[in-house]
């Protein structure tokens, strides 16, 4: 998920059900139409109210956020999700006895500032002589670093990219940390129209605002690459090299972090903005888990989750890396030690059922889940998985399965800021392949819907069955995960590895 160099980025980079209501309101700071009421000193905190819906109903929680001391930002009432912010410390509790509101909580634990995803380690920046020998590497009909890109041929990119590329009119939104357009591996595929920056809770559509900040995070840009980079002759190729990409930048600046008033945005702006497909590598912070039972963290969930299935029912299927943590998100007993992780460390221990306290976005209902895998077709060492929490798996890395490239680098070999190239690992990097394949089937089946695509992934994916004998990628004797289930559906890969060669052929 996302968390830069926090592991919870869905990255691993190594060593780097609401009835829809009324119209989408967009509100500015201070529209509420009171006056805030005098609050206790406290910090200035983001806060979420979700309302039971319509435009009468979003009027008259304003004026209760206002008469709580609070500011409204934002209201979307196509989902009856306000964003407000708040000094007043018994803030939430206090809206949460107005009439219209059904959960409120605040979105982090420390006061709002200046503005992590998951992948596994840091990058590892491409070197000229390693691009030289790459390049020196490449078959004809190859991109100059196509050698090193494994990936592409585990699922069968490279195949399908001569057969159909994917459709100019198929869009796929990268919800992330930013993503340079000027990459010239991402150029060409690149929608203005359709990218915005989200950070705060409010679409930002001037031009180049989707973009890294300066001296940011690298992560997005990576994980547009892995999706679309073209096949022009430069650098790298994507899975889906024909298909445009749009950014839509959600972490903070500084902390990195995506907080839920920017993933609501991101959904919602991918809805209303023709997106077909969301990558989502990341996690929502700053909780690893949301808890049902916590008013705070409920009400996280619950804005989340009206927003992506607003975005569904619009036609997008959202798809989501499963962790770095190597979970097995289907037990009922799961330790999290890093939470609230907008707080110095150390966190407190604390044991979790992700039943009752799920990691969001990627086991929200209608999201598809995915786990990692390395050049040998096995689960990567760090991802999490489970049986029935597992949709599909697809490359993501592994520094253990090593395979015969060039660079004899088992990470994923993508676009980085400043149209340079590097290898990244983790989740963060396996669930882009499977935006690109359906990104894919999308392009050929354009009708499809959401649900459909989500079948047809599962369908058409190769699943290679639970390992036998000893799981032990670090090779110290110790059996590091348990997969179970059998060879149609199973823990380490649900339904299987996605194919894009089946998906431009059947």
């Amino acid at each position: 998920m996302a968390h830069l160099g926090s592991g919870r980025r869905r990255a691993l980079v190594l060593p780097a059900g609401l009835a829809l209501t009324a119209s989408l309101g967009f509100l500015p700071v201070g529209t509420a139409s009171a006056a805030p009421a005098p609050a206790a000193d406290g910090p200035d905190l983001s806060y979420v109210v979700n309302t039971t819906g319509g435009h009468g109903t979003s009027a008259r929680v304003q004026k209760a956020i206002a008469k709580a001391g609070g500011t409204v930002v934002v209201s979307y009432d196509r989902i009856g999700v306000v964003v407000a912010h708040s000094t007043n410390p018994a803030f939430a509790r206090e809206i949460r006895r107005a009439r219209g509101v059904t959960s409120a909580g605040a979105t982090r634990t420390t006061p709002l500032k200046a503005q992590a995803t998951t992948e596994e380690g840091t990058t590892q920046a491409l070197t000229p002589a390693e691009a030289a020998k790459a390049k020196a590497a490449a078959a004809p009909g190859q991109e100059p670093l196509e050698a090193n890109q494994w990936d592409l041929r585990a699922i069968g990119a490279d195949k399908a990219a001569k057969i159909y590329p994917g459709s100019r009119r198929v869009t796929v939104g990268v919800i992330d940390t930013g993503v340079d357009d000027t990459h010239p591996d991402l150029a060409p595929n690149f929608s203005a129209s359709q990218s915005a920056n989200c950070v705060g809770g409010v679409a930002d559509t001037s031009p180049g605002a989707w973009r890294p900040y300066v001296g940011g995070s690298d992560h997005g840009t990576h994980v547009a690459g892995e999706i679309a980079a073209a096949r022009n002759g430069i650098g790298v190729a994507g899975v889906a090299p024909g298909v445009k990409v749009a950014g839509i930048k959600v972490a903070e600046q500084g902390s990195g972090l995506f907080f839920t008033e920017a993933v609501v945005c991101g959904f919602v702006f991918a809805a209303e903005h023709h997106i077909d497909v969301t990558n989502n590598s990341y996690y929502v912070d700053p909780w690893y888990f949301n808890c049902k039972a916590d008013p705070d963290q409920k009400a996280l969930l619950d804005a989340v989750t009206r927003a992506s299935r607003y975005a569904e029912h619009k036609g997008v299927l959202n798809v989501a890396a499963a962790g770095n943590e190597n979970y097995d998100l289907s037990k009922h007993a799961i330790t999290d030690t890093t939470s609230p992780d907008d707080q110095p460390a150390p966190h407190p221990t604390v044991t979790v059922d992700p039943a009752k306290c799920p990691d969001i976005p990627a086991q929200l209902p209608g999201v598809v889940t995915v786990a990692a895998t390395g050049v040998q077709n096995v689960k990567s060492y760090y991802s999490s998985y489970g049986l029935g929490q597992i949709d599909v798996a697809a490359p993501g890395g592994d520094k253990y399965q090593i395979p015969d490239t060039p660079d004899k680098n088992g990470r994923i070999l993508a676009t980085l800021p400043g149209g340079q190239y590097g290898y990244k690992q983790g989740t963060s990097m396996a669930t882009p392949h499977v935006v690109g394949v359906a990104a894919l089937l999308k392009s050929k089946n354009p009708w499809a819907s959401p649900a459909e695509l989500r079948e047809m992934l599962k369908e058409q994916a190769d699943n290679p069955g639970c390992p036998t004998g000893l799981y032990d990628p670090d090779g110290n004797g110790v059996q590091d995960s348990t997969c179970e289930g059998g060879k149609r559906v199973n823990g380490f890969y649900g339904r299987g590895v996605v194919n894009a060669l089946r998906a431009v052929t059947e």
